[in-house]
């Protein structure tokens, strides 16, 4: 029994324990934004992982709706089922964080015994931060159009879910051009 307690504690000792995970969204999904990320407004969004490198979502929607670098990313008119709906988006980051328990103990024993730290690394691991898109879309009365409640939400949600499919199969956003609403 007793090396089966050793082999236990020896083994969630080396093991790295998550502390802060970053979601998977690259199927996209719609959730509350503010839980996602306090800097957010209290509405909902469609989120998804942004494959890409920084500032392309926004090349891309300046492209796409020819808006000359003028109120890129707020309240961009588009029309949904012949109606007028505003999509504002936001470039947020979550960190992927682990912690080593065995690192700091072995470094403790070490030190009441009189011999120098070995291990002078820090225990948490970061990997970096995952970029996410936030799509947040209002009606002409600034009702929140992605709430699961709202009269059109499954369009919407398709709208928001064809925007990010296009977004991530183009390389030329000059495409988007040709696939561009005229309001």
């Amino acid at each position: 029994m007793r090396i089966l307690l050793a082999f236990c504690c020896a083994f969630l000792l080396q093991s790295c324990f998550p502390v802060a995970v970053a979601p998977n969204l690259s199927e996209g999904k719609v959730k509350k934004a503010k839980k996602f990320n306090r800097k957010l407004p209290n509405r909902y969004a469609y989120l998804f992982t942004d494959p890409k490198d920084a500032n392309e979502f926004y090349e891309y929607v300046n492209t796409k709706y020819d808006l000359n670098h003028n109120y890129v990313e707020d309240n961009v008119r588009v029309l949904i089922s012949n109606e007028a709906y505003y999509v504002s988006f936001y470039e947020v980051g979550k960190k992927t964080q682990t912690v080593n328990l065995l690192r700091p103990l072995a470094n403790k024993l070490l030190e009441e015994n009189g011999v120098p730290p070995v291990f002078n690394d820090d225990p948490f691991r970061d990997y970096g931060d995952t970029w996410y898109i936030a799509l947040l879309i209002t009606d002409e009365d600034f009702n929140d159009a992605l709430h699961p409640d709202y009269k059109h939400y499954k369009d919407i949600r398709q709208f928001a879910a064809s925007l990010h499919k296009e977004y991530c199969s183009m390389s030329n956003y000059k495409q988007a051009t040709f696939t561009v609403e005229h309001n």
